[in-house]
């Protein structure tokens, strides 16, 4: 089995290769996919990531849960916590931590602690187990609110064999790409 380092590495490199044209296509077919959910359809809130460098595009799910009357929130990183906080359009948002768009500071927190919650990952196998980025982001987020339907997202470069885990690793309740749901 592979480090999580030379995972990272090699999806970091699958990703910078990948056509846009490509990314939009296939963000669109995992989106079709998610949005067909019953947690999807029947969730009040949608937590969502905010994408960057060719992840799975998440602009579409914030729009459908908009047009649906739905709630959405997006994650500021303060320190060495994620909070979100609730958007109600993309004017909402600015660049925050490596430049990625997170909620002006002014955006009231999402308190709710249940919901669908839209996660990212560098990497999964089939079955679920996630490499975040190397943060503990998710990780720390979800151990504190253990309410939510965990939907990750990734393209099929994404899918390794196995991929190493840790204790503390938090595992999405449903892994969805443009070819496959698990």
């Amino acid at each position: 089995m592979e480090t999580k380092q030379a995972i990272r590495k090699e999806v970091y490199k699958r990703r910078k290769e990948a056509f846009s044209e490509q990314i939009t296509q296939d963000s669109h077919q995992i989106f079709l996919a998610l949005r067909r959910l019953p947690a999807f359809l029947q969730s009040k809130w949608i937590f969502v990531y905010m994408d960057c460098k060719n992840e799975v595009k998440t602009g579409e799910i914030m729009e459908e849960a908009w047009k649906m009357g739905k709630r959405v929130a997006a994650p500021r990183v303060e320190g060495k916590d994620m909070i979100f906080y609730e958007i109600t359009s993309t004017d909402d948002l600015e660049p925050g931590y490596f430049g990625i768009m997170e909620p002006k500071i002014r955006q009231k927190k999402a308190e709710t602690e249940e919901g669908l919650l839209v996660m990212p990952g560098v990497a999964f196998d089939k079955k679920r187990q996630r490499i975040g980025y190397g943060g503990g982001f998710y990780d720390r987020y979800l151990e504190k609110h253990p309410g939510f339907y965990k939907a990750a997202v990734a393209f099929e470069f994404q899918m390794f064999s196995q991929v190493p885990t840790e204790p503390t690793d938090i595992q999405p309740d449903i892994l969805l790409t443009e070819k496959a749901i698990y």
